[in-house]
């Protein structure tokens, strides 16, 4: 991602920082920023859905809101939180979890940059799979640490890793950490157990962290899902390392229980490095409402059959999309294995910032940029098909029809 042009800011009295120079405009906001305001357009621009928080999660917060929830609480996270989350993930992956491996940050953007604070300083380097979502990229830049992006090889409508690379950059010794997001955002990518298993080994090799985003784990498709799970999930660090003192967990409940708004996620981590997750957590947020970690608590306990909705349209959803995008010749789609996004390159189109914009004009659909994603994304455009079925079966129609007919 490039920096931002030179500004006023630049020559202001006194001058900003010189990383808050750096830190680039991002390019999924500039296309959002371009239609948002326009009525009627569809936005599937932005990682989330289009279903309100259940109405038994916020009658939840509500109830705190009228005991009085609302004085500083836990740097941790309420400690009902935390058991839940224990249960949540006991029930996901099959064996106990310990609550004092949990910590509730302010989103899972947080919880990303915590994890970044947690493993790396200044110099040091992070292997990042690209495509990848632009704010992990980011926020390791904002630390002072140096992102190495390594492209995913895109062969037969499917993004993979280039596991020969991640070694060679893992052998500098300014390696510090690698992060996976799997399933992927934003190409749909899932890691199998081998994948993972040989992930984990390197990291042990070459002694370095691992920064795991699971975050779209129950969006899984087919054969992706690992053999036996229910309910069914992605493969994960747990099947191969679940004792492993080098993987920290981020997460959030934007995702699963539509609470994209309420900036509420969690950190997995060893119960050794609590002190320090605390730490950065009191000197950035001080941490969550308790309002809220009340609400989050009840959805974990209580929102499996919110996630199987959302689930099933989902799925229904990439069907209709693969099935729409693939007779066209000029596009060539990466079928999500899981997530919630479909991820397509249309021929002759290099510039998808400026054709992202165009789409918005002619068809009044919110699409990303692949060049918000990184190297090797940038001839792709990015869709989120977390949405009503009948919404996005118009979409198809309509972007099939207008890549048919505009060369």
């Amino acid at each position: 991602m490039s920096a931002p042009a030179p500004s006023a800011l630049a020559t202001a009295q006194p001058a900003p920082g010189q990383i808050a120079l750096r830190t680039p405009e991002s390019g999924i906001v500039d296309v959002m920023n371009y239609g948002r305001r326009r009525e009627g357009v569809m936005p599937l621009w932005a990682g989330e859905g289009d279903l309100p928080t259940p109405e038994f999660i916020r009658k939840e917060a509500e109830r705190g809101l009228a005991a009085g929830e609302t004085f500083y609480t836990w740097q941790r996270g309420i400690p009902e939180l935390r058991q839940a989350l224990a249960r949540y993930m006991q029930r996901l992956i099959g064996t106990p979890h310990d609550p004092e491996r949990f910590f509730v940050t302010g989103s899972g953007m947080q919880a990303i940059q915590v994890a970044v604070g947690l493993v790396l300083d200044p110099g040091d380097q992070i292997i990042i799979p690209s495509p990848a979502w632009p704010n992990i990229v980011t926020a390791a830049g904002v630390r002072g640490a140096i992102p190495l992006e390594i492209p995913m090889p895109f062969k037969d409508g499917r993004f993979d890793l280039d596991l020969e690379a991640i070694e060679q950059a893992a052998k500098d010794p300014k390696t510090r950490a690698i992060f996976i997001n799997t399933p992927s955002n934003p190409t749909g990518w899932v890691a199998d157990v081998e994948a993972l298993r040989a992930i984990h080994a390197l990291a042990e090799a070459h002694d370095l962290w691992i920064i795991a985003d699971e975050i779209y784990a129950r969006f899984v498709f087919g054969d992706a899902a690992l053999e036996g799970t229910t309910p069914p999930r992605a493969p994960s660090f747990k099947d191969v390392a679940p004792q492993s003192s080098r993987v920290i967990y981020v997460n959030t409940m934007s995702k699963n229980w539509a609470m994209t708004g309420w900036r509420v996620g969690w950190i997995e981590a060893p119960v050794e490095l609590g002190q320090l997750i605390e730490n950065l957590i009191q000197y950035s947020t001080s941490g969550v409402a308790a309002f809220m970690q009340r609400a989050a608590t009840l959805a974990l306990d209580e929102g499996d059959s919110f996630i199987d909705l959302q689930v099933e349209r989902a799925t229904q959803n990439r069907n209709a999309l693969v099935e729409a995008f693939a007779p066209i010749n000029r596009v060539e789609v990466s079928a999500p294995d899981g997530a919630f996004y479909l991820f397509f390159k249309v021929e002759g189109e290099a510039d998808t910032a400026s054709l992202a914009k165009r789409i918005i004009d002619d068809l009044g659909i919110g699409l990303a940029p692949g060049t918000a994603f990184g190297p090797g994304a940038e001839s792709f455009l990015r869709l989120c098909f977390a949405r009503d079925p009948t919404q996005i079966a118009d979409a198809a129609d309509r972007l099939a029809r207008w890549m048919r007919t505009n060369p």
